[in-house]
């Protein structure tokens, strides 16, 4: 159980608020797993436990990845210099059939604790075996949006009979707001690429998603060959395909890359209210290009999140250097040190990210929110000396300079300890799992 009164005295406070204040020497009290209040100067009250930031340690929301597919960690390095449809069937689909209920887990908790160590407080997931998954995370502590990634390469004449949707349905019925809504489900269409030949699907999912106050999660235009390949089929953008089976109407859409929409695609994602899952690092390793996201922004005003995707083609799962590179690429792109500000950057992990999700209590320190938070070391010679944290955080921090790591309120990481998770039990499982996938 969390801490029943807990302080944060004299940090660098980032709240990523409206207003965006950042508070030097500020302090935050945690209650019962929210934020009650926050600000300068000394805090008043008696208290369970005060944490001391002594002044050089920045506190700020917990990091969202908005999309990955945990347990293919346990697929890191493996198939790499590939282009996604080689990669994914040459490699991976072939390991992904030899997948276990006990490899999920293995590799779900592997991710669980990078992620955690990483500073990040909530992910979205699409993927299947899907009740392991959330059993293991819930246990982590952190917070899930999942999915079950539906695919299908023949019609499907009825949706509802169909086993991955009828999987799809009961993970609502059994998970949906499990652990006080630390674990939400969304629905899944793994991709128009991956269901073109069964239409009927889209518009099944999209209307159990519309019933269940669901959000919908698809893989969307991220490489070339899959765009075009719909303009041939449909004679419209992938974006496009799905809106004319109304996947987009009252859902809240999550659309994962989103490398080679065009203008007429981003003003549809503006009118539809749709969130971008954008994956920098993936897209990049994969050959797959890069999104236009400064134009999604400046232009269009959509909501755009960060994803590291797998680490199998990512490498990691570090969301603080995808800050970086998502800047980096824009201001490089466009020719523009401007085009991706510091606080739209951090917009993209945390803020952004909870929209992207449907959880309106994290993203932000502000009191009443939930308390999904981060504390990282700014003596770290890379990271000294401090004229401007926000600026800090985009260009110079890393996973490894997170320090505490807390979600609802529960400090899950601590000094390079874990609280939920038993790491040499970890360790005993990935040995067991991976001569499964890969006879090794």
């Amino acid at each position: 159980m969390p801490s029943n009164k807990l302080l944060f005295n004299d940090f660098t406070i980032v709240t990523m608020n409206q207003n965006q204040e950042v508070l030097e020497h500020g302090h935050l009290i945690v209650e019962n797993g929210k934020i009650t209040d926050l600000g300068t100067g000394p805090a008043v009250g008696v208290f369970d436990e005060v944490i001391e930031g002594h002044g050089s340690q920045v506190l700020m929301p917990g990091l969202i990845n908005t999309h990955c597919h945990a347990p293919m960690t346990l697929m890191r390095g493996y198939g790499g210099g590939h282009d996604l449809q080689t990669w994914l069937n040459d490699y991976i689909f072939p390991v992904e059939a030899k997948l276990t209920p006990d490899t999920i887990r293995a590799g779900t908790e592997l991710a669980a604790a990078e992620m955690i160590s990483n500073g990040i407080t909530s992910f979205a997931d699409m993927y299947y075996f899907c009740d392991e998954m959330v059993e293991t995370v819930l246990a982590s502590g952190l917070n899930l949006n999942v999915s079950r990634g539906i695919t299908a390469f023949e019609e499907i004449p009825v949706p509802a009979d169909y086993k991955p949707c009828r999987e799809a349905v009961a993970l609502v019925d059994q998970w949906d707001g499990a652990g006080n809504g630390q674990i939400k489900v969304d629905m899944s269409i793994h991709g128009e690429y991956t269901s073109f030949l069964a239409p009927k699907l889209w518009g099944y999912l999209a209307d159990c998603a519309r019933q269940h106050k669901l959000g919908i999660h698809v893989h969307l235009s991220e490489t070339k060959l899959e765009h075009l390949g719909c303009i041939v089929r449909h004679c419209v953008s992938p974006l496009q395909a799905l809106d004319r089976e109304g996947v987009w109407d009252g859902t809240r859409g999550m659309c994962a890359h989103c490398v080679w929409v065009d203008p007429q695609d981003m003003l549809l994602m503006k009118q539809k209210n749709l969130s971008v899952l954008h994956c920098p690092t993936s897209n990049l390793k994969l050959g797959s290009g890069i999104a236009p996201v400064a134009q999604m922004i400046d232009s269009f005003g959509i909501n755009v999140a960060l994803g590291t995707d797998g680490a199998s083609s990512n490498n990691n799962l570090d969301l603080l250097p995808e800050m970086k590179l998502s800047a980096l690429l824009q201001n490089g792109d466009t020719h523009d040190p401007k085009a991706i500000s510091t606080w739209n950057a951090l917009k993209m992990a945390t803020v952004n990210g909870a929209k992207a999700l449907g959880r309106p209590d994290t993203g932000a320190l502000i009191p009443g929110y939930q308390a999904d938070l981060i504390a990282l070391d700014f003596q770290r010679p890379h990271l000294m000396p401090c004229h401007d944290a926000m600026e800090n955080l985009v260009y110079s921090a890393r996973g490894s300079d997170v320090i505490l790591t807390m979600a609802r309120g529960k400090i899950l990481y601590r000094d390079g300890f874990f609280s939920t998770i038993d790491l040499d039990r970890m360790n005993y499982n990935l040995k067991d799992a991976l001569p499964v996938l890969f006879g090794k």
